[in-house]
This record gives C-alpha cells, sequence and structure tokens, in this order.
C-alpha cells in the first residue's frame, strides 16, 4: 500500500491494496495525515466510504488504478473526497454520508471540483473528469450522459446513492469508450496553477499565514514572489537603518496588486507561529468602502465556519472584529490620526496636540503602524477635496471639522507615519488609469507630496511606467530631481492574474478606449486563447449567454457605470450604494436574490473594483459615446436629456470607469449596447428621446468593427 508521502492528500493507493488492507489500517493512515483533530463523525464517514469503496471497485481489482483520498484543492480551501484514476478517467466524488437528497449546493460543490482540475491542474487538462455526487441514502442514481457543450470533456455531474454507485462507474466506463486499462503516472504531483479570486486568495492568505499554495509559482512571467521578497527587504533595510521608506508597486488591471497587498501585510503581522506581531505589524487599508466590506465579511464569515467546525466558542461579531484588526477603511483610519492634531491648523503646519495623544518612547505621537499598505493609493483625494471635506466636518468616525487644512490626503498619511521616531514603511499600490471618482489624485500628488515635504523618505519605484495611465506618462519627470530614488523592474507587475484566461485582455481594454489600430489583433488574440468576449444589443440574450457560461459556483454578474441613467427599460437595477448591497451581491449563493447571480441589480465601478466575478455583462449606456474615432461624454440630468460633459477632469473619470468594468470579468464577457427605442407617439414624436437609437448606434458599429462576435 503507497500512503500518502506529499501534502496534497491524506492517503492513496492502487485498487488491490486497498481492497486488500484492512479498513482501521486505512483510517489510521487517514488520521496520521490529517491536520487537527478528526471528529467523531468524520472518522464514521470516512470508515463508511472504505467499506463502501472497497465493493464497489472489486471488478477493477487487478487494474493499473489510483484511488486517492481527501486531495487539497488549494485555490477553493477545500479537499475532494475521492478520486479515482481509472482507465485514464478522473472521477471526483463528493459524499454526503446519511443525505437523501441531492442539493444544489453540493452538486455545484463537485462540479466546482472538476472545473478547478480541468483548469489548473496540468495532468488533468485533456483527461475526462466525471464529478459524482453521493448522498448515501438516496434511492435513484441519475446516469443521464448529457454531452457537455463546453466540448471540455467534463461530464454533467452524476448523482448516486450508496448501493447505485458501482453499475454508475460500469456505465461511465462504456459511454466513455474507457476500454484500456491504465493510471495516470504522476498525477498525484502534477503542477497545480491556479489563479484565485481576491477573495479566496484572501480567505487562504488569513487561516493559513500563507500564499505558497494559491498563486501561479509556475506560470511564466509571474513577478508577484519577486515583488512580495523586494518589498519584505525594503521593510527590513528600513528598520535596520532606522529609515523612512516608501513603495509603489504599480500594475495592469487583475495583477495581483491587492494580493501582494494583503501578502506583505500577513508575512509583516504575523509571526512563524501564528501570533500577532505588536511591535512591527502592518495594516492594510484601502479607500474601496465595498472591497474593505466584502473580504471583511468574507474573512469573517469563513473564519466563524472553520470555528464552529472545531467546536471553538466564538461568535461571527468576535470573527469580524479579529479580521478588522488585519483590514481597514483608510478613511477611518485617517480620521482616527486627525483626532490627534491640533485643532485649529496654525500657519499652515500640523502638529500633535500632546494633551490628546500619549508620546510612546518609539512610535512618537503618531502611534502609528511601523508598515501601512494602501490599496489603489490613486484613489487618495486632492487637497481641495479633503480641505472640503473637514471644512464640513466628516462623515466617518470622529466627524472632525477642521478648517483650513494644509495637505492632501498622500501627504497626510505619508506626514502621519512620518511622526515614528524610529523607522517606517508605506507600501502603495498603484492602478494605472484607475482614478474614477472627482477629486482622485493619482501616483502624481504622492511624488509631489515627497518632493515638496519629505525629501528624507526613500522612494522606490519601477522604471517602466510610461503609459499615460500613470501621471500621463511623466512619472520619471516627476521623481528626476529627488535624489532618493531607487528604480527596480520588480516593482510592476505586467502580467495579468485576475484570470487563467484573461491575461490579454488589459492589452485589448486599452487599445479598444484608445483607439489604437491592434485593437481588432489584441481582440483575436484574447478569444483565441479561450477568453470570449461577445456582443449584443438584447439584455435577455445577454443574460441568457451568462447562464450558459456560469458552472458550479461561477459568479455572473451586470455591470454599469455610476453615470449610467436609462437602464430601468432593460429590467436592471443599480445596486444601491451601501457597503452592506456589495456584500449580499457577491457573496450570497445562487438561492439568494440579492446575488449577483440573479442577474437583476448591477453594480457600478464603484463597488467592483478591485474584486471581479466569472462572467460579466458590460451594459454600454448613453453617457460614452463613440463619434467618429472619439468618445464623447454626457451626463442625465435625471429629468428630459442628457447633457454633455466639458469637464476634461469628469472626461478621465468616465473613461476609466469602463476600463475597470471591461476587466472585471475573470472568464469572459458579453457587452450589452442598447438598441434604443425607435417608436414614435401618434404625433410623431419619440416615444423616449432619452432613449433615442442614435445615442447607441455608432458605439456598437466600433465594437463590431472590431470583429466582437455579436450573438
Amino acid at each position: 500500500m503507497a500512503t500518502n508521502k506529499t501534502n496534497r492528500c491524506l492517503f492513496k493507493s492502487d485498487f488491490k491494496s486497498f481492497i486488500e488492507d484492512d479498513p482501521y489500517s486505512i483510517l489510521g493512515h487517514l488520521h496520521d495525515s490529517y491536520h487537527g483533530q478528526a471528529l467523531t463523525t468524520t472518522d464514521e464517514a470516512w470508515f463508511g466510504e472504505i467499506r463502501l469503496l472497497q465493493e464497489t471497485l472489486l471488478p477493477w481489482k487487478d487494474e493499473e488504478s489510483e484511488i486517492i483520498f481527501e486531495y487539497d484543492i488549494p485555490r477553493l480551501g477545500k479537499r475532494i473526497d475521492v478520486v479515482l484514476l481509472l482507465r485514464g478517467i478522473i472521477f471526483c466524488l463528493e459524499f454526503k454520508v446519511g443525505q437523501k437528497d441531492a442539493l444544489q449546493s453540493d452538486v455545484e460543490q463537485v462540479m466546482d471540483y472538476a472545473l478547478d482540475l480541468k483548469n489548473f491542474h496540468l495532468y488533468s487538462h485533456d483527461r475526462i473528469i466525471v464529478p459524482i455526487l453521493i448522498p448515501t441514502k438516496h434511492r435513484s442514481t441519475l446516469n443521464s450522459f448529457i454531452p457537455s457543450v463546453y466540448n471540455d470533456s467534463i461530464f454533467n455531474p452524476l448523482i448516486t446513492g450508496a448501493g447505485g454507485l458501482p453499475n454508475l462507474i460500469k456505465e461511465t466506463l462504456r459511454h466513455a469508450k474507457a476500454y484500456t486499462p491504465g493510471s495516470i503516472k504522476d498525477w498525484i504531483i502534477s503542477p497545480y496553477t491556479p489563479t484565485p479570486t481576491i477573495i479566496e486568495a484572501a480567505r487562504s492568505l488569513y487561516e493559513n499565514h500563507s500564499v505558497e499554495d494559491i498563486t501561479r509559482h509556475e506560470a511564466d512571467k509571474v513577478t508577484t514572489d519577486a515583488t512580495i521578497a523586494y518589498i519584505l527587504e525594503v521593510i527590513n533595510n528600513a528598520k535596520r537603518n532606522r529609515e523612512k521608506c516608501i513603495c509603489f508597486v504599480t500594475g495592469v488591471p487583475g495583477a495581483g496588486k491587492t494580493l501582494v497587498g494583503l501578502d506583505v501585510a500577513v508575512k509583516q503581522s504575523y509571526q512563524e507561529d501564528g501570533t500577532f506581531n505588536e511591535d512591527d505589524g502592518a495594516v492594510y487599508l484601502s479607500g474601496n468602502g465595498p472591497l474593505v466590506a466584502v473580504l471583511t465579511e468574507a474573512l469573517a464569515r469563513d473564519n466563524y465556519k472553520k470555528s464552529k467546525e472545531r467546536k471553538e466558542n466564538k461568535k461571527l461579531t468576535d470573527s469580524r472584529r479579529e479580521v478588522s484588526k488585519f483590514i481597514q477603511i483608510i478613511h477611518r483610519y485617517r480620521d482616527n490620526m486627525l483626532a490627534k492634531i491640533k485643532n485649529p491648523v496654525v500657519d499652515g503646519k500640523l502638529e500633535i496636540d500632546p494633551e490628546k495623544a500619549v508620546k510612546l518612547q518609539q512610535s512618537g505621537y503618531g502611534e502609528v503602524e511601523h508598515v501601512a499598505i494602501f490599496d489603489e493609493a490613486q484613489r487618495a483625494w486632492t487637497h481641495k477635496r479633503i480641505a472640503d471635506y473637514l471644512k464640513r466636518g466628516g462623515t466617518y468616525g470622529n466627524k472632525l471639522k477642521v478648517a483650513n487644512f494644509p495637505m492632501s490626503e498622500a501627504a497626510f498619511l505619508i506626514w502621519s507615519l512620518d511622526q515614528r521616531e524610529d523607522w517606517a514603511t508605506i507600501v502603495c499600490l498603484i492602478g494605472g488609469g484607475q482614478e474614477i471618482n472627482t477629486g482622485e489624485a493619482g501616483i502624481s500628488e504622492w511624488i509631489n507630496a515627497l518632493n515638496n515635504n519629505f525629501p528624507h523618505w526613500k522612494v522606490y519605484i519601477s522604471d517602466k511606467l510610461s503609459e499615460p495611465e500613470y501621471a500621463e506618462g511623466k512619472v520619471n519627470q516627476l521623481l528626476e530631481c529627488n535624489p532618493n530614488v531607487v528604480y527596480s523592474d520588480k516593482l510592476h507587475l505586467g502580467v495579468s492574474l485576475r484570470s487563467f484566461r484573461a491575461e490579454r485582455l488589459s492589452g485589448f481594454v486599452h487599445s479598444l478606449l484608445s483607439f489604437n489600430q491592434d485593437a481588432t489583433d489584441l481582440y483575436k488574440n484574447v478569444v483565441n486563447h479561450g477568453y470570449p468576449v461577445v456582443l449584443t444589443r438584447s439584455m435577455d440574450k445577454a443574460r441568457q449567454w451568462l447562464r450558459q457560461q456560469a458552472r458550479g459556483s461561477q459568479q455572473t454578474g451586470i455591470l454599469i457605470s455610476k453615470v449610467s441613467a436609462r437602464f430601468k427599460p432593460l429590467a436592471v437595477h443599480v445596486l444601491p450604494q451601501s457597503e452592506e448591497n456589495a456584500v449580499h451581491w457577491f457573496l450570497e449563493d445562487k438561492t439568494d436574490v440579492r446575488s449577483s447571480n440573479f442577474l437583476e441589480e448591477a453594480a457600478t465601478e464603484i463597488q467592483v473594483q478591485g474584486l471581479e466575478v466569472d462572467f460579466a455583462c458590460v451594459l454600454w449606456d448613453a453617457d460614452m459615446r463613440y463619434d467618429n474615432g472619439l468618445w464623447t461624454f454626457w451626463k442625465f440630468n435625471g429629468k428630459t436629456q442628457w447633457i454633455a460633459e466639458k469637464n476634461i477632469e469628469s472626461q478621465k473619470y468616465m473613461l476609466n470607469a469602463y476600463r475597470v468594468l471591461l476587466t472585471r470579468a475573470r472568464q469572459g464577457m458579453v457587452i450589452c449596447v442598447p438598441e434604443g427605442n425607435n417608436k414614435t407617439t401618434p404625433e410623431g414624436f419619440p416615444e423616449d428621446p432619452t432613449r433615442l437609437p442614435e445615442y447607441y448606434n455608432q458605439t456598437f458599429e466600433y465594437f463590431k468593427n472590431l470583429g466582437i462576435k455579436e450573438i
């Protein structure tokens, strides 16, 4: 018997050895490999599975074959109950011991396993994969072998009770014409190259304090590991040399900037034994309220669920409190620091008020972390926006009023960590061309603050930032007189990790929005590498396409720009702008009407920036229209008409909104440009003058002329 010698499963063996072995001996091996204390119910389930499979597999006892218990799926954070490798076919078995009914969530679970193996497990790519759900008390067997419309050799999930399993395996082999004996050599140690969603990655990071199992270590040109190592070295040098340093991490949409930030925060904040590092810890901060809310709730729910499984006495509110130490909304962090300054501000100079803050021996009056990681730092506010905000009185936390505030938000955040008397490091995660709100300053404001107010800070930045998305391509020019700049190519992430299929998408989106000549060729390249992008004028067709694409628990959703206004006639409602609604939209399952999968409520760029779905519909409204080689920009007055937007800054934000929307889908996208309303009243006037066909037609024709396939 070959027991597990890797950490990828709890037990493996050939069929013959497995069948002839004592069931209690196999149970003992499972126990020895299991990390943690197996519950009585787990023991009973394992023992029942062993006995059942020893009988089930007798017909193939003498064939070359393998049985694997509890195979690890790192991206999903779960284990497949049993994998059978028989005649070149991969059977994924999911047992529901004592259960009579086949639940939708269970069918999705076993389908997820099959999809994960097909997409990320190298030695499964070209194999037939058969997912089988086994509610052990189920009285019938579903063995209708319906061909998959996706032509990817994954069977639609089969369902059987315990008694029907032997015959189901025989029928499957017959249907697949699998007559030649043989296993799959080295399947158990196959390279596994997953690309997790940010929620999946965060869950694994928070639970395991490690990202090693969930990133694409074997993928070409992926530099997240090198970037993380470089930043940690900068932090160590800052501590050793008692310096103040700032790192700018830039990258294409989906390149893994948030993942890098979370990983650095975890590695810096947790000791090897898992305890929190109170002295040198880091805090992960984001101005993206929906992102923070969704990540916090996802981690808290997962932590609470695992605590219940371990029989720990913990409430969901306790888990939320734990997570909030690690991930915070930047505005509340900022306002906590504002509460410590002298108010009113005199002569434009910020100072800590000794009556509002304790002067600690090492940290100074600031009492801030040594390391702060600012995600989506391009969204930091301009001086005007934060000054106006504080003049009125803040809406977060303490609602302070500060007249004549002298700094931009970027400068204030640097100033805050500068209050430490020993050392500090700031990590800014910057998305190019992703400023989507009025008053968001971009990378140039951080650089100006360093040049003008903090010349003693060391600046670490990529030397490749020549694209116009980054400070109009003038990053190097802005820094040319700063003597403390260190350039490194490890600080720019040029390859998208958002999806194993979407690596080329950001280049296509950039060319589409910029009217570059290579847009058609880039589109073909995207589609030829398995990422469908299609076009329609019908929301009914768009919904149908999304539902046809998604399998298992894959997520779909409708996306619109926040300036969109005329979507109600298409039976689309905008998702209300609250963090709680974003949590429900992203995290609830397909049985909950608040879920994105119901395709009733559309999320805006504000709610989805930094997050993603598997398949998206980008619903293109009349706010941004193609007109003879240019984009024109419009805002609806809320009543009767669209008004041209002439402000250049507002136009930039509107363009960036669509850049964000077009890069949110991991596996495929449909763009819907409505037909508008061409009907007239009996008097000959337009029935709906706010949705005239000419508002949409040129945009649709532009996309069609690029070669985007119409459905």
